[in-house]
């Protein structure tokens, strides 16, 4: 049987960025479960942040992985984008992007969608920019740590966003459960925590290397958010999953929580 990678040192060696950004994020014509998923991530953000107005100056990104495709309704809103992950190889993917270098993982079909979400496909240039000048560190983070950007001391946010991070990087639920009182660590009082987490999935694929994932229910995942000082504001349920030979997850759950003052 194939080996699930699930260590800290399996991700620094095995992780390849561009293999999981095909497989997740390529937004291919045609219908698949992999773009239904993004669409419904994409939906939901464009409704927290551009339709309810979700704002404020800063904002963390927790476990971006090579992946800009969350900042895309949230740079809209914040001054100042902090993106971070654990990988040395993830941070450097999207740093790539940044820099417009070539052979950088394409994410204008993704953009583009945003853009038609918000009006206007045709402005999917002027929004990487904004992306691009709104991202304005990429740091280390281990959300295993009480301060995930240890030694480094960053100061509390108005939201941190998390997308299919948590799952992934906890062996147990105490171990979930305290990675959320870390991350929730990073937000004001009356801030705002916005997650998307993939549910009742044990491994997920990133290229040819299976990785493990922590099997949750929703109510693994809000016991957690209220653990941590947060009341949920707002859940949206999709029953939706990926292909069977990517993740065996049974839908995926996106939540806003507000801390409490």
């Amino acid at each position: 049987m194939e080996r699930t990678l699930k260590s800290k040192e399996d991700y620094l060696q095995h992780f390849a960025p561009q293999d999981y950004a095909k497989t997740y994020y390529s937004l291919s014509l045609g219908t698949s479960s992999e773009n239904t998923i993004l669409t419904f991530s994409l939906k939901n953000l464009h409704k927290v942040f551009i339709l309810d107005g979700l704002k404020g100056d800063t904002l963390i990104d927790i476990g971006s992985g090579p992946s800009i495709y969350q900042l895309l309704s949230a740079c809209e809103c914040f001054r100042e984008i902090i993106a971070s992950d654990y990988t040395d190889q993830n941070r450097e993917e999207m740093q790539r992007w940044l820099r417009k270098e070539p052979g950088a993982f394409d994410w204008s079909p993704v953009v583009k969608y945003v853009c038609e979400l918000e009006g206007d496909r045709e402005k999917w240039v002027e929004k990487e920019e904004r992306v691009r000048r709104t991202i304005q560190q990429v740091l280390r983070c281990d959300v295993t740590q009480a301060n995930p950007f240890s030694p480094l001391v960053v100061p509390p946010a108005d939201c941190v966003l998390s997308t299919l991070c948590l799952e992934a990087a906890c062996k147990d639920l105490p171990t979930y459960s305290s990675a959320m009182k870390n991350v929730g660590s990073l937000v004001k009082p009356g801030g705002h925590l916005v997650l998307v987490a993939s549910l009742e999935s044990t491994f997920y694929m990133a290229g040819q290397n299976r990785f493990f994932c922590l099997k949750l229910g929703q109510e693994d995942v809000d016991e957690a958010v209220k653990g941590a000082g947060f009341d949920v504001v707002w859940a949206q349920l999709g029953q939706l999953i990926y292909s069977l030979d990517v993740c065996n997850n049974r839908s995926i759950y996106a939540l806003v929580a507000r801390k409490k003052m």
